[in-house]
């Protein structure tokens, strides 16, 4: 049997460089319709174009990148639509997996999501909360076992990531979202999934339709 890679286990060049152009568009280091220059990235990178073409398909998999005719690679906006349809894609096939991770869920598993925890009570950084927060979804999610379901799930975390932050950096969101969680491993140390799915689901709808509001709300007036 194959097992999929994690795009974080993923230590191809080409894995590389879309993590790390992931991680600065998720921070906004490259905003919203910045172009991406493949000889620049390849330069920096010590790369050929190979890979940088490669690592420019898996983020305009993942949503943070745009491909336009003529005008190269972009990185993509925050569009309120679009914003709303990864947030309940990800509702539907995270809880999906944690309703099947639940009954396989073991001690070791539940350490690692109260560690996730701690370092993000820890974390002063956004970008540190959000790497403990997205340890934290796996920690849950892995025990279930489906690889392909795990392989969506984690192309979708990664437009999530740029979502979420955006959310947290406007709204203050990271309090909320701590109490959330705890509240979904709660229903995870009883052993009730249904519990657990339905907390999991309506923590990742709520945090994306506050970011819905608030770019609906800063849009110009037509």
């Amino acid at each position: 049997m194959t097992t999929t890679l994690s795009a974080s286990e993923d230590n191809t060049l080409a894995g590389r460089i879309s993590r790390e152009l992931a991680a600065r568009i998720v921070s906004g280091t490259l905003a919203p319709g910045e172009r991406l220059r493949q000889d620049h990235v390849a330069v920096e990178f010590g790369a050929s174009h190979v890979p940088v073409r490669e690592a420019f398909r898996r983020l305009e998999a993942q949503g943070l990148v745009a491909s336009e005719p003529r005008r190269g690679v972009r990185v993509a906006g925050m569009d309120p639509q679009a914003v709303r349809e990864i947030t309940e894609m990800r509702a539907a096939l995270e809880s999906l997996a944690l309703r099947h991770a639940v009954p396989r869920i073991v001690a070791a598993d539940l350490q690692r999501a109260r560690e996730a925890l701690a370092d993000s009570d820890a974390s002063t950084d956004l970008r540190v909360w959000e790497q403990a927060n997205h340890k934290f979804h796996l920690a849950l999610l892995a025990p279930c076992g489906m690889q392909r379901l795990l392989a969506s799930v984690e192309d979708l975390q990664a437009a999530a990531s740029r979502i979420l932050f955006a959310a947290w950096q406007t709204q203050n969101w990271q309090p909320r979202s701590d109490k959330e969680h705890r509240l979904i491993l709660r229903a995870v140390e009883k052993g009730d999934g249904e519990d657990a799915a339905a907390r999991l689901s309506a923590h990742i709808l709520s945090a994306g339709e506050a970011l819905v509001t608030s770019l609906k709300a800063s849009r110009p007036a037509p």
